[in-house]
């Protein structure tokens, strides 16, 4: 489902891409009943990216004038207006998130020609918009093994079962290296105790294995004697008196919830994907190949894995320290 984002609106708003009088001509008129190109797209993905191309929905719709994607008639935008808003996004975004709202562009001219809005001439033209080139540093961070103690220290504090639940999330966001929406869609289920192995689905309907081990099986299995073996989702929420209530968690939930505890044990704040950064980093580290990192963390591509490689950086910084600079200060 698309929800417009609450989004922080800057004093000053930036350059119209379309005048007032054009962008009425972009009012989706459609049948009652019937769902917009971008419903349709949305629809179509897999779970944990429903929400990121939503919101890059979102934004172009926003750039066209209208609050809601369902509001917008993609079929009638034009390869110039396409191009337009390729240059606008370019000089508002990193080349990686321009990419990914294209992505959703491309996905809903797509919907909006299978619905038989577009002609196959029109649609061809429309989608043959050019991605954006370059890179940025990664953004997030790495979290460090003494981070990584105060925080299970700080856990140890609280009362059973919320105790036994949040050692659950986090051993497993760590060492599960799992995005948001694959912890919280896991099942019961999914668990083979005997192997250590979850399944999980994944971006691109994907399944992959991942086996625990170490403290992170007997954290698991902690909390498993606390929730019980009935069937429905592993992890569950726990109410402020103690009770585990039979639900999913949220995605919003597990953020929330990593950087409360963060902050509880005086640990830099990070992000539930900085965990997967720092389990790649880790890995990589320890002399794990490429390939294997890039399958236990359900990546399309190397490249991507690539990037959380922090073998690089400290190449360049034991460089930088060979540098001599014959400065001595002053006076």
């Amino acid at each position: 489902m698309i929800r417009p984002r609450r989004t922080h609106r800057p004093n000053k708003p930036p350059p119209e891409l379309l005048p007032a009088a054009r962008a009425k001509d972009l009012v989706a008129a459609l049948p009652p009943g019937s769902r917009s190109p971008a419903e349709r797209y949305v629809a179509g993905l897999a779970p944990g990216s429903r929400r990121a191309q939503a919101a890059a929905l979102v934004r172009l719709a926003r750039l066209l004038r209208a609050d809601d994607p369902r509001a917008v008639a993609w079929w009638k935008l034009t390869p110039d207006l396409i191009d337009a808003l390729r240059a606008q996004l370019a000089d508002q975004a990193a080349p990686a998130t321009v990419n990914r709202v294209l992505s959703a562009l491309r996905g809903t001219l797509h919907a909006a020609w299978r619905a038989g809005l577009m002609d196959a001439a029109s649609y061809q033209a429309a989608r043959a918009v050019r991605g954006a080139r370059g890179s940025r540093l990664p953004s997030g961070r790495a979290v460090g093994p003494e981070e990584w103690r105060r925080l299970f220290r700080e856990i140890r504090h609280a009362r059973s079962p919320i105790r036994e639940r949040d050692t659950a999330l986090v051993a497993l966001a760590y060492a599960g290296g799992f995005r948001r929406a694959e912890l919280v869609a896991l099942d019961l289920a999914d668990y083979d105790a005997e192997a250590g192995r979850l399944r999980v689905i994944g971006k691109g309907n994907k399944e992959r294995a991942v086996f625990v081990n170490n403290g992170a099986r007997d954290a698991l299995h902690a909390w498993l004697g606390v929730r019980g073996r009935e069937p429905g989702p592993l992890l569950l929420p726990v109410d402020r008196h103690g009770r585990v209530l039979p639900r999913r968690l949220t995605e919003q939930t597990v953020y929330d919830r990593i950087h409360y505890l963060a902050e509880r044990a005086g640990v830099a704040a990070f992000s539930p994907h900085d965990c997967r950064r720092s389990l790649a980093g880790d890995l990589l580290d320890a002399g794990v190949d490429l390939a294997t990192v890039q399958a236990l963390l359900g990546h399309a591509s190397p490249a991507t894995t690539a990037r959380y490689d922090r073998r690089g950086e400290a190449a360049l910084r034991q460089a930088a320290a060979r540098v001599h600079v014959p400065y001595t200060g002053t006076g």
